[in-house]
């Protein structure tokens, strides 16, 4: 869920473990994992690395608990549950990070959003503290978005929707990062007050901040049609029908989606012509 796609200027796999790059109140962070005869072992960078590198288990799911999950019964639903006992998810209590990119996915296609992500970072990110990876960097901070002019949007490849969301969120950015003591709904609701800002940027948000093992992305162009054909075998299905379907587990919603998506058992067969995204650098 984390990873935004091949080259993600913030999270990389390498063969001396995973290495992240984020955001803490304290200042940006280099964290690596690696694991080393099945224990788990932090190193982190940076000024905000004391901050980042104690948040590390939650990252990793340590505060899920999913044996308290109820199949219901369902025998699909079971059986991947049993079958997928190392499924996690984690928690990165930082709205910001998980916010600018949940904007630029915003209506377009999953590759476009990523092209846009990555040079965004290469435009106004930092580069990561630390011995990170060559190329990675650190989500830039809402002043330095602000900054950016829009020329320099444009070259990125962001349409003017997107553009005037994210300068929304950058004026609220800092009362949209939760104390322990605000949780999702409340988050959500904070969120979908910034101009821009709907039920699917919202969802996206909480699901990575919190784990939120409940909030679906309502409105997504996919993922309707996904959980229905895997619970029903229906090619097409709306976001009411969706919801209706997992209705069943309810407050454990999104873990059921992920356990579909994850099994690959959620792929609804596509009809029509491959979609050709607007590369808005070239208007």
């Amino acid at each position: 869920m984390h990873l935004r796609g091949a080259g993600d200027p913030t999270l990389r796999f390498e063969s001396d473990g995973t290495w992240r790059v984020c955001t803490t109140p304290d200042g940006a962070a280099t964290v690596r994992i690696t694991v080393v005869a099945g224990e788990v072992r932090i190193a982190a960078w940076g000024p905000g690395a004391e901050w980042a590198g104690s948040r590390v288990p939650a990252w990793l799911g340590a505060e899920d608990d999913p044996t308290a999950f109820d199949c219901g019964g369902h025998p699909l639903v079971g059986r991947l549950h049993r079958t997928t006992p190392w499924l996690r998810l984690g928690r990165t209590a930082r709205t910001w990070d998980c916010l600018v990119p949940a904007v630029l996915e915003q209506k377009v296609t999953t590759t476009e959003a990523h092209r846009v992500w990555r040079a965004l970072l290469r435009l106004a990110g930092e580069p990561a503290p630390g011995p990170a990876p060559e190329g990675m960097r650190v989500p830039p901070s809402p002043r330095r978005l602000l900054d950016v002019t829009d020329w320099e949007w444009h070259r990125c490849g962001l349409d003017g929707a997107r553009r005037r969301a994210l300068r929304a969120v950058t004026s609220v950015a800092a009362r949209m990062e939760p104390p322990e003591a605000v949780g999702s709904a409340d988050l959500q609701r904070r969120l979908k007050t910034v101009p821009g800002i709907g039920v699917w940027t919202a969802a996206e948000v909480v699901q990575r901040v919190f784990g939120c093992p409940d909030t679906v992305s309502y409105g997504d162009y996919h993922l309707k049609n996904q959980v229905g054909f895997a619970l029903t075998g229906q090619a097409r299905t709306d976001d009411d029908a969706m919801m209706a379907l997992l209705e069943p587990w309810r407050g454990q919603r999104h873990r059921v989606v992920r356990l579909l998506l994850v099994n690959g058992r959620a792929r609804a067969p596509r009809f029509g012509p491959r979609n050709a995204p607007t590369d808005h650098r070239r208007i």
